[in-house]
């Protein structure tokens, strides 16, 4: 009985088509909380965000202690897991495509999300 019930309910949510907001995300509907896909968006933005603030640390850290980013270079290939932090020049140069210049972890496939800083420490993008 409770799985007939459970089973209307998704689909009369469903059928609605409302979102409700969350202040993790930008927008979940009903069927996302019941099948759990909200949670997995919630966990996504929040390595998102937790990625940008360690690479934005990682890079005061060596500003602070007077290192040269302008040539742009891995901050970190092991940022959090499946992250990795690197400095591109906004807007992109040639340089910014060279292997040499980009995380490893990343160029590999040992990570699948990166951070991208601009030598000032600006936040480029982040996927």
């Amino acid at each position: 009985m409770l799985i007939i019930l459970l089973i209307g309910l998704v689909i009369t949510l469903s059928a609605c088509g409302k979102k409700t907001t969350n202040q993790n995300t930008n927008s979940v509907s009903a069927v996302d909380i019941l099948t759990g896909a909200a949670d997995i968006k919630i966990k996504q933005k929040a390595d998102k965000d937790l990625a940008v603030a360690k690479a934005q640390e990682l890079w005061r850290a060596k500003f602070y202690a007077e290192e040269d980013l302008s040539a742009g270079s891995c901050l970190s290939n092991d940022l959090i897991p499946d992250w990795v932090a690197d400095i591109a020049h906004n807007p992109r140069q040639d340089i910014d495509d060279l292997p040499q210049n980009q995380c490893s972890a990343f160029r590999e496939g040992k990570a699948h999300h990166f951070v991208e800083l601009d030598p000032e420490g600006n936040i480029i993008r982040a996927q």
